[in-house]
């Protein structure tokens, strides 16, 4: 046999018993490691004990005071809405573009108009469904449209009173997106006269429209004033208006100190010192005629030691409704 031969003999007999090893049998030998210490290293799994720690817990937290990668917040105007001093911003540190406003119009009617409404007057379905919430506030009070861009971004960041935080469903960029849209609603419901004139706008139409508009409101007013007056107010009928409109969240029938609003134990008439919208002190007996004031104009006197508190006008109230729960108001009398 030559040389050539011996090799083709050589590679046949290699071949064969490659693959007369592949058996499909499974080892009894112990694999090889050529570096085992990344397969055998010791650690501990997810929620094992691990008493190396005092605590007794593998999964160890964060060193307090560090900070991921990338995760550094030191902007508080732009992650908290206040400055160095704890105090609201008074404007919005992203830059209002076209984009951005049509980004907080879609983020408030999503997260925001089923409260406080698609123009952001307090009305939304949630309000006005009857489902027992405190009303929200509409956007286009003085306060509000006075208050800095860093309170409103405060209340989506915090929450505020009931209203929860949405924190984790809203990301920072589109709070401040709602914030700007928030002020382009309330421009757009506060525009005189004369700023309208300056665009191509027949306000002649405008003024026949409202005018329209305006005695269809009177003629339903009218009919529900005269289906009203047909009933009798009762203290039952005032506490299930109270209880319909989740009155007890702010004012309490007990007495007990520390709510929200004054409470209604005993406070018929009875006197109290209030502050008026012009920032007068007097002294007031808080009668029937105080008490439906409070409801429908509750910022014209306010007990003192409440000034600060925020209450929606429930000036929808019919005038049975309002007698209603001054009557029920009466029995939390003692007197």
């Amino acid at each position: 046999m030559n040389f050539s031969g011996i090799k083709r003999f050589a590679v046949v007999l290699v071949v064969g018993l490659m693959f007369s090893g592949c058996r499909g049998q499974i080892s009894e030998r112990q694999p090889i490691h050529p570096n085992p210490n990344m397969d055998m290293q010791e650690r501990k799994e997810a929620q094992e004990v691990n008493n190396f720690f005092e605590d007794g817990r593998s999964m160890r937290p964060p060193v307090e005071g560090t900070v991921a990668r990338g995760l550094r917040k030191a902007d508080i105007e732009y992650y908290e809405g206040v400055d160095e001093n704890g105090e609201w911003i008074a404007e919005n540190p992203v830059d209002v573009t076209r984009s951005v406003l049509y980004r907080g119009k879609e983020r408030y009617e999503i997260f925001c108009a089923p409260c406080h409404g698609l123009t952001g007057d307090g009305l939304g379905i949630i309000m006005t469904g009857g489902y027992g919430y405190v009303p929200a506030p509409t956007f286009h009070q003085e306060r509000l449209r006075e208050a800095p861009d860093g309170e409103i971004y405060s209340a989506i960041y915090n929450g505020v009173r009931n209203m929860p935080s949405y924190a984790h469903q809203v990301p920072v960029d589109d709070r401040w997106a709602i914030v700007a849209y928030i002020r382009a609603l309330q421009a757009s419901q506060n525009v005189s006269e004369d700023e309208i004139t300056e665009y191509d706008v027949d306000m002649d139409a405008i003024r026949a429209e409202y005018e329209a508009e305006q005695a269809a409101i009177a003629e339903l007013e009218a009919a529900k004033e005269a289906a009203n007056a047909e009933v009798v107010p009762t203290a039952e009928l005032g506490e299930q208006i109270i209880t319909q409109y989740a009155c007890g969240a702010c004012h309490n029938i007990d007495g007990a100190p520390g709510g929200i609003g004054p409470t209604w134990y005993n406070i018929f008439g009875s006197e109290a010192e209030v502050v008026t919208d012009t920032g007068e002190r007097i002294t007031i007996t808080k009668d029937a005629e105080y008490i439906i004031e409070s409801i429908v104009l509750p910022n014209v006197k306010k007990t003192v030691g409440y000034e600060n508190g925020v209450m929606v006008a429930y000036d929808y109230l019919a005038d049975h409704e309002l007698q209603s729960i001054v009557e029920y108001i009466k029995t939390l009398s003692d007197n």
